[in-house]
């Protein structure tokens, strides 16, 4: 997760990482914490992608100010490649991707492929 979204300490932040944490609701859980950070929109919605389940929580002062679920969002914009190289968002055209979020996978929205779960770390395009 912290490769996809190029957390790597190298800014300075400080990155700890706890897995197979125990969980009342879970059973275990993974835990990332990163220092000094928040993340963007486009951030958040490659978490919901990759990790649906996931809770973020912001932290100052040693205190939870916000709390809250990711919710799997119904399109993505901008944060994955189509696979389809006759695809418009392929054609050095400025347009962004835009992919619709269904049960099988993300469908774009131009040429109707689709990314299955297992693929989307392929197709990521996270600056």
């Amino acid at each position: 997760m912290l490769a996809i979204l190029g957390i790597d300490g190298s800014n300075g932040e400080g990155v700890s990482i706890g897995m197979n944490v125990v969980s009342d609701r879970l059973g275990t859980k993974d835990i990332v914490k990163v220092e000094d950070r928040e993340l963007s929109q486009s951030e958040v919605d490659v978490l919901a992608v990759i990790a649906p389940e996931a809770t973020i929580n912001i932290i100052r002062d040693y205190t939870v100010i916000d709390k809250k679920r990711i919710e799997r969002p119904t399109a993505v914009t901008g944060v994955l490649s189509c696979p389809n190289r006759n695809c418009i968002t392929n054609a050095n055209e400025p347009v962004n991707t835009r992919f619709m979020v269904l049960d099988e996978g993300l469908q774009c929205n131009y040429c109707g492929s689709i990314v299955h779960e297992d693929e989307v770390p392929t197709y990521l395009d996270v600056a």
